[in-house]
C-alpha cells in the first residue's frame, strides 16, 4: 500500500551511494547477496534476544534491497536472473523473522509465528502467481515500471512488512499481538489479490478470445 509512495523518495536518498558503488565496480547481485546475509543474521540475534542487533540487520537488509535494483538500472544491467535472485532471497528473509520469534519463545510466540508465516505464504504465492500470468498477457505495471516482474499491490507490501518487523524488535513483548494483527492484514491482501487477479485475468482472456474471433479473414482458404 505504501511502496508506490515511498519508493521515489528512497531513490533520491540512494543516488549518491549508487554512484559510489558503481565507481568501485560493485555489481547488483553482490549487493543482493550481501544484503541477504546481513538480513538472516537477524535470526540468531532474535533467538538470543539481542534486539538492537536484530533491528540493525533488518534495516541494513532493506537498504541493500533498495540499492541492488537501483544499481542495476544505473549500470543498465537489469536482468530477469537478478530479479529472480532478489525476490527469492527477499521472501526467505521475510520468512526468517517470524521463524526466529517462534524459535525464541515457542510457548508464547510459536502459534502467532506460524499464523503469520501461513499468511506470508498466501501473499507471496498470490503475488508471484499473478506475475507469471501478467507476463504472459503483457499486462502493464505503470506504478512499478522498473520492476523485473509484475508488482501486484495490496494492503500489506514491503514497506508495511518492514515496519512491523521493526516493531517486533522494538516491542518484542507485543510480538504475538502485532503478529496476529498483521496476519489479519495479510489475509485481506491475499483475498483481494486472488479476487482482483482472477477478475483481471478472466477479463484479459475473454478480451483476447474476442479479438481472435473478430480478426478479419484474409480471403484465402
Amino acid at each position: 500500500m505504501l511502496d508506490a509512495k515511498v519508493t521515489p523518495f528512497i531513490k533520491l536518498l540512494l543516488k549518491p551511494l549508487i554512484k559510489a558503488l558503481d565507481s568501485k565496480g560493485v555489481t547488483p547481485n553482490q549487493v543482493t547477496l550481501a544484503g541477504f546475509v546481513i538480513g538472516v543474521l537477524a535470526l540468531p540475534f532474535i533467538i538470543l534476544n539481542w534486539w538492537n542487533m536484530a533491528l540493525a540487520c533488518i534495516i541494513f537488509n532493506r537498504v541493500f534491497d533498495g540499492i541492488d535494483g537501483e544499481l542495476a538500472r544505473y549500470q543498465q544491467s537489469s536482468s530477469s536472473a537478478g530479479g529472480f535472485l532478489d525476490i527469492c532471497l527477499d521472501f526467505l528473509f521475510y520468512a526468517s523473522i517470524p521463524l526466529a520469534f517462534g524459535i525464541a519463545n515457542p510457548q508464547e510466540w510459536g502459534i502467532a509465528a506460524m499464523v503469520l508465516l501461513a499468511t506470508f505464504i498466501g501473499t507471496g504465492s498470490s503475488f508471484l502467481a499473478f506475475a507469471i500470468a501478467a507476463e504472459k498477457f503483457q499486462i502493464d505495471r505503470p506504478q512499478f515500471a522498473n520492476k523485473s516482474f509484475y508488482y501486484m499491490q495490496g494492503l500489506t507490501e514491503g514497506t508495511e512488512t518492514i515496519l512491523v518487523f521493526l516493531a517486533f524488535c522494538i516491542w518484542p513483548q507485543y510480538f504475538a499481538t502485532l503478529a496476529y494483527v498483521f496476519a489479519a492484514a495479510c489475509a485481506v491482501t491475499v483475498i483481494t489479490r486472488i479476487v482482483g487477479g482472477f477478475t483481471t485475468l478472466h477479463r484479459v482472456e475473454r478480451d483476447a478470445a474476442k479479438s481472435e474471433r473478430t480478426v478479419p479473414s484474409s480471403g484465402y482458404e
